[in-house]
C-alpha cells in the first residue's frame, strides 16, 4: 500500500491480516495506473491552457512580462458600489471603455422624480486624461474629474479616485477572480457580477440591517 512514492505496508501482509483484499493483478494495477495519470493530467492541464494559450478577452500584460491576462474596468458610486463592470484584455487602455461604462449603468430609482441614469459629476484617474474623454462626458451632462497627467502627483489617489481603488481590492479578495481560470470570457465576466452581487449584499447588510 502507498501513499504517493512512499511504501505504508505490504498488500500481502494487510490482505493476510483481513484489513485489505487480495493484491490486484499487474495488468489491471497497470492500467489503472495509465487511467489515473491521464485524468490527473487533464485536470491540471485546463489551468495551464489558459495561461499559456489564453482566451476570449485576454491579451498580453504589460506589467507581468507579457503574460496572458484580463483587465477589470468598474465604474462605482460614492461609496464605492460598482454600478458597471466590463471585461478587456490586459493591454487594451483604459480610455477605451470609458463610455461603454457609463453607458452600462442602469436606472437607479430615487425617492421623487425619474430614475437617474448618470452622476453630476465623475471622478478618474491620469489613465483617462484625454480629451475624448472630457468631450464624451460633457455630452453627456457629466462634470469630468479627471486627474492630469504632469500637473497632479500621483502619489496620493485624493479624497475621491480611492474609492474605487478600495472597491478593486474588494474584487481582489473573491479567490474566484483574483487569478483567472475560465478561457470563456463570459463565464468569467458572470463571476464578477456574482462578486458584485455579494459586495452590494455586505454593504446592504452592514448600513441598513
Amino acid at each position: 500500500m502507498r501513499f504517493g512514492h512512499d511504501l505504508l505496508a505490504p498488500a500481502a501482509r494487510l490482505a493476510a491480516s483481513r484489513r485489505l483484499g487480495a493484491a490486484a493483478p499487474r495488468a489491471a494495477r497497470s492500467a489503472w495506473l495509465r487511467q489515473r495519470h491521464q485524468l490527473g493530467s487533464r485536470g491540471g492541464g485546463q489551468r495551464q491552457r489558459s495561461s499559456k494559450k489564453g482566451g476570449e478577452e485576454t491579451g498580453p500584460n504589460p506589467t507581468d512580462r507579457g503574460k496572458p491576462g484580463s483587465k477589470r474596468h468598474i465604474l462605482v458610486d460614492a461609496n464605492g458600489i460598482p454600478l458597471a463592470l466590463r471585461i478587456s484584455p490586459a493591454n487594451r487602455h483604459d480610455s477605451k471603455f470609458l463610455e461603454a461604462l457609463i453607458d452600462a449603468v442602469p436606472a437607479i430609482r430615487q425617492c421623487a422624480g425619474r430614475p437617474r441614469r448618470r452622476p453630476a459629476k465623475l471622478h478618474a484617474d491620469k489613465g483617462y486624461d484625454f480629451a475624448h474623454c472630457r468631450q464624451a462626458l460633457r455630452r453627456r451632462g457629466i462634470i469630468p474629474r479627471i486627474a492630469r497627467r504632469g500637473i497632479e502627483s500621483s502619489e496620493r489617489l485624493g479624497r475621491h479616485r480611492w474609492v474605487v481603488e478600495r472597491t478593486l481590492a474588494w474584487f481582489a479578495r473573491f479567490r474566484r477572480i483574483a487569478v483567472r481560470y475560465e478561457r470563456r470570457a463570459d463565464i468569467f465576466t458572470a463571476f464578477h457580477h456574482i462578486a458584485a452581487s455579494l459586495i452590494c449584499w455586505r454593504f446592504v447588510q452592514r448600513w441598513f440591517c
